[in-house]
């Protein structure tokens, strides 16, 4: 992973690959929440295809942004859904965090944890004390999601920024994904300490920040990891920032128009349905004028007065193809100064093949 690699995949967006990815990538940094299962429950299939990536010799790494539960806890859930993995498998933001905090802090330092066990424990296993209010008078503040978080904490997390202190946010996502679609996440909680006491944090830690990556990376010695998630703003834009390739895939949050409209460094280099696409090649895709084409799907750019329309030519293509067509032809239009396509026509088409139901969006 070099800066060189960085600039590579921000330029060429999607990219083709003539093998499986579990046979070219050594270790997969996956995500957790909307990649291997939402809320209690697993991905359907996702377990399968880690076990079958890791048959083929590619390692798993779980990095989550997620800061509420221990490493301990997280494992033990993975492995109740027959996921393969020990403890060391998994890195937290809370983890990230404390670390951060403890370059920071003297030995023994007491730290507000906004939060859950998560936090608390990472931040005992580095040496420093977590406390749950002022009283306690702690040196920093942590704040981490968790869905038991009260009004009461926030108001003392609030009155610590006020007073100064440091403040470290394990992550910054708006949202997290259930069963019943997308909930506040971390980063709303964030944004409501950030409007009471006039001021943002000092310090993020979780993704997209690169380090978490390039935690997971020196953890297994990897000479060539793959990045895999279901956001855009935190899962790619971190691996890019880490100079890492990165598959999104389309169980989570991020849907077509997501996809579509991102933004440069938020573009990921391969796209899959759910996790079997560590299992597949990957096709190539190739752009020409105002159109691309990913083998026989075809999407067309068709500028109009407002800015522009996709008009997509589907006849029996792979809803993936279209939707990687689709991609390399609106990040090309965009490079070039163009405004930011609608994705009526793309949904239309992409609304016959049942399979797309779900991230059609």
């Amino acid at each position: 992973m070099t800066d060189q690699h960085t600039e590579a995949v921000v330029a060429q967006g999607l990219q083709g690959c003539g093998q499986p990815l579990a046979t070219v990538y050594d270790l997969a940094v996956l995500d957790l929440d909307g990649v291997v299962y939402v809320g209690p429950d697993a991905v359907p299939g996702a377990a399968a295809a880690i076990a079958r990536a890791g048959a083929a010799g590619m390692r798993c790494c779980f990095l989550t942004n997620n800061a509420s539960r221990p490493p301990e806890v997280v494992a033990e859930h993975l492995r109740s859904l027959s996921v393969p993995a020990e403890v060391s498998d998994v890195l937290t933001s809370a983890q990230v965090g404390a670390a951060l905090l403890a370059a920071t802090l003297a030995p023994g330092s007491r730290v507000l944890v906004v939060g859950g066990l998560g936090l608390q424990a990472a931040l005992t296993e580095v040496g420093l004390v977590p406390v749950s209010g002022m009283d306690a008078e702690p040196v920093a503040v942590v704040q981490g999601f968790s869905p038991e978080l009260s009004w009461r904490l926030l108001a003392e997390a609030t009155r610590a920024v006020r007073a100064g202190l440091f403040w470290v946010a394990t992550n910054l996502d708006l949202t997290v994904p259930t069963p019943h679609g997308p909930a506040p996440g971390n980063g709303s909680l964030v944004q409501v300490v950030a409007t009471a006491a006039g001021r943002g944090p000092d310090a993020v830690a979780g993704k997209p920040q690169p380090e978490p990556f390039l935690d997971a990376v020196r953890r297994y010695g990897a000479r060539a990891p793959l990045a895999v998630g279901d956001r855009l703003d935190t899962d790619v834009q971190g691996a890019v920032a880490a100079g890492m390739p990165a598959l999104a895939v389309l169980t989570g949050v991020c849907g077509v128009t997501d996809l579509v409209h991102a933004a440069a460094d938020r573009r990921p280099t391969y796209l899959g349905a759910d996790l079997s696409a560590l299992l597949d090649s990957h096709p190539a895709t190739a752009v020409s004028a105002h159109s691309a084409t990913c083998r026989a799907a075809r999407v067309v750019i068709i500028p109009d007065g407002d800015g522009a329309a996709v008009s997509v030519r589907a006849d029996g293509q792979d809803p993936l193809d279209l939707l990687r067509a689709a991609c390399a032809a609106a990040w090309a239009w965009t490079d070039q100064g163009g405004a930011a396509p609608s994705t009526t026509g793309l949904l239309q088409a992409l609304a016959r093949f049942e399979t797309t139901t779900a991230w059609a969006r």
